[in-house]
């Protein structure tokens, strides 16, 4: 038996239940691991609160995370016990002190600190495809980031810092102002303090800007949209403050805009195209061009508090689940 996150109904953070499961033995292409670390992103929270739908009821959450192979199915030979590796794929269930993964789903990683790996993979692989395939940043283009301070915000100002944009951020509190300032942005808009359509306007001169990153949703929607340059983009990858109201055809047409909802589970990657993805976000992180914030870390047992604090606002950077005893 070993101890997990269990969900039995869609709700707020207290249907996260702690208890054990049992999980057996690997079978053929599987393995065994132990987690090290485990990363929370609001996909979690997506699926927990009815967002996105769940494959089953009940289920384990998380869909990404670092461990130690501790046992190997038959068939599976480029894989070893002691081997470290990073998991992930479409199939949650990485909240768990240690769970079956199928081995093609598993990646051994160089030596670099799991509690990083686990904190950026599903967020630097966004931020990749964001930049350079959803929308590919250049220099010379001025970019909207909301959220800036926070797991994927912070990696897209860096990213589009490094590709020559001009990178506008906007944030809560004067503590993500400076990180947010430190992560490559030029403008920080204090979002409580001012209108940020009106000072993304007077930092273009009139212009607007080529493209929004806007993981937020409801509250910054319309917004963006009124930010963007005639046949800008406006790139909605989340929405952690409700789902947006809908948007007629015609709102797009005053501007000749373009809209696009992406996402890492339906947007037909390829196995080539995430791996050469991977590859970049580890080598950027491992050379330190890319400074990856664990600013928060909860024991795997408090997970409901960690999602508490995430949907309040409460936190900046990544976010980790250390299982106990690790």
């Amino acid at each position: 038996m070993v101890k997990a996150i269990r969900v039995y109904e869609l709700g707020g953070p207290e249907v996260l239940k702690w208890e054990d499961i049992e999980i057996g033995d690997p079978k053929e292409g599987e393995i065994r691991v132990k987690n090290k670390a485990i990363g929370v992103n609001f996909i979690d929270i997506y699926y927990r609160t009815g967002v996105y739908k769940v494959p089953e009821i009940p289920y384990t959450p998380g869909v990404e995370a670092v461990g130690v192979v501790t046992a190997i199915g038959p068939g599976v030979n480029d894989l070893k016990v002691g081997d470290m590796v990073y998991h992930s794929g479409s199939v949650m269930g990485t909240y768990t002190e240690e769970q079956i993964v199928l081995a093609d789903k598993a990646m051994p990683l160089p030596p670099i600190d799991p509690l990083v790996v686990a904190s950026v993979m599903v967020k630097g692989l966004t931020a990749y495809f964001l930049v350079k395939s959803w929308f590919k940043v250049e220099e010379g283009h001025t970019v909207l980031i909301h959220a800036a301070a926070g797991g994927v915000g912070s990696l897209l100002c860096q990213w589009a810092n490094k590709l020559g944009a001009t990178v506008i951020g906007t944030v809560s509190t004067k503590e993500k102002a400076l990180q947010a300032k430190e992560d490559g942005c030029h403008h920080v808009i204090m979002y409580k303090e001012e209108d940020f359509v009106t000072r993304v306007n007077e930092i273009t001169s009139g212009q607007g800007v080529e493209v929004v990153f806007d993981s937020v949703g409801k509250d910054t929607f319309e917004g963006s949209l009124a930010c963007l340059k005639h046949r800008g983009y406006m790139i909605s990858y989340g929405q952690s403050s409700g789902t947006p109201d809908p948007v007629p055809l015609s709102a797009l047409a005053t501007k000749s805009l373009f809209l696009a909802r992406p996402s890492l589970r339906t947007s037909g990657i390829s196995r080539d195209e995430r791996r050469e993805a991977t590859k970049e976000v580890l080598t950027n992180v491992a050379s330190g061009a890319f400074r990856v914030r664990v600013n928060h870390t909860y024991p795997l047992s408090q997970a409901a508090q960690a999602h508490a604090d995430m949907a309040g606002r409460k936190t900046s950077g990544s976010i980790v689940l250390i299982p106990d005893g690790v």
